[in-house]
């Protein structure tokens, strides 16, 4: 497509001589300006789809991936319905649960309040976002009647440790002569975890089925049913078996997509703002090298005279001025590449150096949902980002192009 003559003359404007360095220059910047917008664009888009999909393992670990409730307050003969569940295809487990709200309090003084989760011992053991990011204590000793597993915000909060005594006020307590009387409860804590979500390490604990079930008063009955299946992407498949098992048995199913959608897509919404945001970046450099390369037009009016003299052709002409812009845009676009995914392989590694040198949290997790600062490279939008950045550069190279190959000889050298 670019014969050796149209490369030589292309390469050599490029190398600016004396006189040429200001267009030279304003090249340069237009490289490093398409290079900063493609490497921000890359870390940017994989932080918050790090973000996205961190959150999203996170939330479905712990809460599972769709929730069958009673039309009422509570399930009563629940056994045999998680059987049934359980039979079900793609169905990998379905765990009793008993949830409710409470203030923590301690003897020292102070208290918060969060949520209560009643769960059988061998189903916590087997909740692997749980069970495999122990802190403190064993989750050995999570049975009885006054066993409780705190996260590690809370224990951090309330200055809890293996062996302290939390106290749990429910407001729905028992009804007296002299009104509702809160119940309250010590429990020992056994062990300590740390999920990777403040929300969760700081507001969650985690009760033995039966200790909850006395405690929130629901006797031989569940709030909830959580079941996890094989694949939370085609979730509703099961949904709908789940509501063909069932019949019509008063119950009320809710997926995960369903009880975070509102969540997921505000992220969505705001991935879709920073892309366009930061394409901007490198509008305003493709610009740049508008431009650049009308300037060098206007500066080469004398050479493309002498080449058109001589028999260059108007294609060739054109050609050679694309290649001067296009070299440009790759460029910046190879080393924005470069420096993006180099940046989110060590973003971990960058995020201790800077808290290091600067002595500050660049991550603060009770801000944040999660404890660290995520980064997940999709090819496929990088792909789609090297493709967008090559677009608006070969774009904006047609222009000033077009305008070097019209350049009239004759009046360009009488001019002269």
């Amino acid at each position: 497509m670019f014969n050796a003559f149209e490369r030589a003359v292309a390469g050599r404007y490029l190398r600016a001589r004396r006189g040429e360095r200001f267009v030279s220059i304003i090249a340069g910047f237009s490289l490093i300006g398409i290079a900063l917008g493609v490497a921000t664009l890359i870390i940017v888009m994989s932080v918050m789809g790090g973000f996205k999909v961190d959150l999203l393992n996170r939330i479905l670990g712990l809460n599972g991936h769709l929730g069958i409730f009673a039309e009422g307050t509570s399930l009563r003969d629940y056994e045999p319905l998680v059987s049934r569940i359980r039979k079900i295809p793609n169905v990998v487990s379905a765990v009793p649960v008993v949830d409710g709200q409470a203030l923590f309090t301690v003897e020292e003084g102070g208290g918060v309040g969060g949520l209560v989760r009643g769960i059988r011992p061998q189903d916590l053991r087997a909740l692997h976002a749980v069970s495999d990011h122990i802190r403190g204590g064993s989750l050995q000793n999570f049975e009885g009647d006054d066993a409780i597993a705190v996260g590690v915000g809370l224990a951090n909060h309330l200055g809890l440790a293996i062996g302290s005594n939390l106290t749990l006020i429910s407001p729905q307590g028992a009804a007296t002569a002299f009104g509702t009387v809160p119940r309250v409860r010590a429990y020992r804590v056994v062990a300590i975890f740390q999920v990777g979500m403040n929300e969760y390490d700081s507001n969650y604990v985690f009760l033995p089925l039966h200790a909850a079930q006395v405690f929130f008063q629901q006797k031989d009955a569940i709030t909830q049913i959580e079941v996890r299946v094989a694949d939370p992407l085609r979730v509703a498949e099961v949904t709908a078996a789940i509501r063909e098992k069932l019949g019509d048995l008063p119950v009320r199913i809710i997926d995960w997509q369903h009880s975070n959608d509102s969540f997921f897509a505000a992220v969505q919404v705001e991935q879709n703002v920073m892309f366009l945001i930061l394409t901007l970046i490198i509008l305003v450099a493709a610009f740049n090298v508008v431009s650049s390369l009308i300037m060098m037009v206007k500066d080469k009016t004398k050479d493309i005279a002498v080449l058109r003299t001589i028999g260059a052709a108007r294609g060739a002409i054109m050609r050679i001025f694309f290649m001067c812009g296009a070299s440009v845009g790759v460029a910046g676009t190879l080393i924005g590449t470069v420096i993006g995914i180099v940046f989110c392989r060590n973003i971990q590694s960058i995020q201790h150096w800077v808290e290091a040198a600067t002595g500050t949290q660049v991550f603060n997790p009770e801000v944040y949902y999660l404890t660290h600062l995520p980064a997940r490279l999709d090819w496929h939008e990088v792909l789609q980002i090297i493709l967008m950045a090559l677009g608006l550069s070969f774009i904006a190279t047609l222009y000033p192009s077009w305008r070097a190959a019209r350049t009239d000889p004759v009046e360009a050298l009488r001019h002269e």
